[in-house]
């Protein structure tokens, strides 16, 4: 690795240590850092545990404990200088063990690592915004026997690198992250990379798993939120086609808790949301650029008494500053999932949407032509 010395126009080397040699260790140091920032993994990851050891008849202790995106239990193995020969067999027994673990179980893991390390917290809405779900019915935790695996290492012995691959020919995902300690002067790096399976053949292999889990659960019977979801959709699209609102006449319905159309600016859009508890309408601030979410939202929010007057109430504005987008949104709450609420939610969704677009349709118009202006950077 080197250093860019810009001024000379040169590379400077840095130099290569050891984890033992800086007197870094594994539980102090590597696993602080990865628990701080799993995203240095190369995905987005949520830790729910360190130094875990709640494994019926044994005290063995995995390093960290994390959920990805898809609510998959992820187990990481975190070693220093050397891999040593029998950490893949620690990972696989601990991927095990988690595989019987249930929703509720997962929860209270995190609630107690949230208790513990983070001064509390609520570990299911925090689940829940994590996998952009609604409610935690709708959350599906460790399905089926898809534990994830992630070594950690600066060096991986043979046997260690032959048997990853091996699982990763039988459609266990494991993965192997080269880690390497540098130090500039007083300055210390740290290079951290994914080499197995290499970045290139990741998504051709992942996707290949990926295929055939698609497949088998193709051929099983859907959650019951998404038959219920499609079912409402259907309902709810015929009665807004029928209401006269014209932007619904090409969406079809889906097995999601959203249903969304266009505003007339890019990445702006209006959305109908069904939830087991409640009904909501809501403009969405999405396009590619945080800047220009926040500044459309800014512009938006100077005229907040004029927008929710002409809305009919006062609705729930949220910058969500931590985010890249953006919402108002209104809500009204009603039993979701019983067929008996679906008429009076639906002729609420449809009459407030109306009310929304209405609302917003002037302002939007007028920053628009300014988003194209190039306001938005300046």
């Amino acid at each position: 690795m080197f250093q860019v010395d810009r001024p000379k126009n040169k590379l400077r080397r840095l130099e290569e240590r050891k984890f033992s040699d800086l007197q870094l260790r594994e539980r102090e140091h590597l696993q602080e850092w990865l628990a701080d920032m799993p995203e240095a993994l190369g995905e987005e990851l949520l830790v729910i545990q360190k130094e875990f050891d709640g494994f019926a008849d044994t005290r063995e202790r995995l390093d960290l404990l994390a959920l990805d995106k898809d609510g998959q239990l992820v187990v990481i193995e975190n070693k220093l200088d050397d891999s040593g020969r029998d950490v893949v067999w620690q990972a696989i027994k601990y991927a095990a063990y988690c595989s019987n673990l249930k929703k509720a179980e997962i929860i209270e893991i995190f609630q107690q690592y949230l208790d513990r390390y983070c001064d509390g917290g609520n570990a299911s809405a925090l689940i829940c915004e994590f996998l952009d779900e609604v409610e935690l019915d709708s959350v599906v935790l460790n399905p089926g026997n898809q534990q994830r695996v992630m070594f950690i290492a600066a060096n991986f012995r043979k046997e260690v690198t032959s048997t990853v691959m091996w699982l990763l020919g039988h459609g266990i995902r494991a993965q192997c992250f080269r880690v390497v300690p540098y130090t500039f002067s007083e300055e210390l790096f740290v290079d951290l990379q994914q080499i197995i399976p290499t970045p290139e053949a990741a998504d051709f292999m992942i996707g290949m798993a990926s295929k055939e889990t698609e497949e088998k659960s193709a051929q099983g019977a859907q959650r019951r939120s998404h038959k219920l979801r499609l079912e409402f959709w259907e309902r709810a699209l015929d009665a807004l086609r029928e209401q006269g609102l014209s932007r619904y006449q090409n969406i079809s319905p889906t097995k999601d808790h959203w249903l969304s159309s266009g505003t007339g600016v890019s990445g702006c859009v209006y959305s109908l949301i069904f939830g087991k508890d409640e009904a909501r309408v809501e403009l969405s601030l999405q396009r590619s650029s945080k800047v220009e979410n926040k500044w459309i939202y800014d512009q938006l929010v100077s005229a907040q008494s004029a927008i929710d007057a002409a809305f009919g109430a006062e609705m729930d504005w949220r910058r969500m500053d931590d985010k890249k987008s953006s919402r108002i949104q209104f809500a009204k709450s009603f039993d979701g999932f019983n067929r008996e609420s679906w008429p009076e939610m639906i002729r609420w969704l449809g009459v407030h949407i109306e009310k929304l677009e209405a609302a917003f349709a002037p302002p939007l118009s007028e920053l628009n032509n300014r988003l194209k202006s190039g306001e938005a950077g300046k």
